[in-house]
């Protein structure tokens, strides 16, 4: 059993850190709102901590689940900063979507200080860190991972490392890539059979049993069905993440052109006042058009 901090109590960290605990893990939180962190560590019997340096002292894994580059960067660095608290021959584990160029920054930085960087970004939604079953993409030096890999299990139904640092970082964007235009398509069908006049939910238990089947529509198409958009992934963070794929794309090369698509239909339903609806809320874009 390992001594480990957890930063970030969100949605999805907040499961996740109860996790490691369960698994028979020390655990010490910090969150950005205090109370928040209280709240935590009341109900599961441990310490919480008013800075990332503060939890992160004499752990031997620090986790990670925060919002976007600029979060990461304040939990990690500066006077307060996980990495000051951190001892020599500790791993960090980054479970936040961020850029590779951020990423492979603090690896170096923390190379620097002794300390080991995995990059390990999560899929599998709110549901998947409450049930303990998110994958989990990793990247880093292969001794990192073969150390962090049994303790990220605790919450992971696959964790698998792709390659060097920022690899993680970069097969998240492919999974981002590959929902947003699902996600589309499935708005589409649900949207054609309705102005059809067709049962959409006789629809799908007939073609999700077929090639079309996905997760998406196993467990978004009812509630898209009933206009309901209130659980899930946020179009607000889904726009950050398509952003790091298409200002990546331009670096690589890559050809996005359904990405940059569906990302402006994203756009649309911010400006419809969804930004905190779910990523499904497309099918909505659709009701709006006519």
């Amino acid at each position: 059993m390992a001594n480990c901090a957890f930063l970030g109590l969100g949605v999805m960290g907040y499961p996740m850190a109860g996790h490691l605990k369960a698994k028979g893990h020390e655990v010490t939180v910090y969150n950005r709102t205090f109370s928040k962190a209280e709240a935590w560590a009341d109900q599961h019997a441990c310490k919480a901590a008013k800075t990332p340096r503060e939890a992160a002292k004499g752990a031997d894994f620090v986790m990670a689940c925060v919002g976007n580059d600029d979060d990461l960067r304040a939990v990690c660095l500066g006077d307060d900063g996980a990495f000051a608290g951190m001892k020599s021959g500790s791993v960090f584990v980054d479970h936040t979507t961020v850029s590779a160029k951020v990423t492979r920054e603090l690896y170096a930085t923390a190379d620097k200080a002794n300390i080991s960087f995995v990059d390990a970004p999560i899929s599998g939604g709110q549901a998947g860190a409450e049930n303990g079953q998110l994958s989990v993409m990793c990247g880093g030096d292969q001794g990192a991972y073969d150390r962090a890999q049994p303790v990220i299990d605790a919450y992971a139904k696959i964790c698998l490392r792709i390659g060097d640092s920022g690899a993680g970082q970069m097969t998240k964007m492919c999974n981002q890539i590959a929902i947003a235009g699902l996600v589309q398509g499935l708005s589409e069908a649900l949207h054609f059979a309705e102005k059809a006049g067709l049962d959409g939910r006789a629809v799908v238990e007939v073609i999700s049993q077929g090639a079309a089947g996905s997760w998406q529509m196993a467990n978004r198409y009812e509630t898209m069905l009933d206009d309901h958009f209130d659980h899930g992934f946020a179009v607000d963070w889904m726009r950050k993440d398509l952003g790091i794929c298409l200002a990546t794309s331009n670096e690589t090369g890559a050809s996005l052109p359904v990405t940059a698509l569906v990302d402006q239909y994203y756009k649309d339903v911010q400006k419809m006042g969804g930004g905190r609806w779910d990523t499904s809320s497309l099918i909505r874009r659709l009701r709006h058009l006519g």
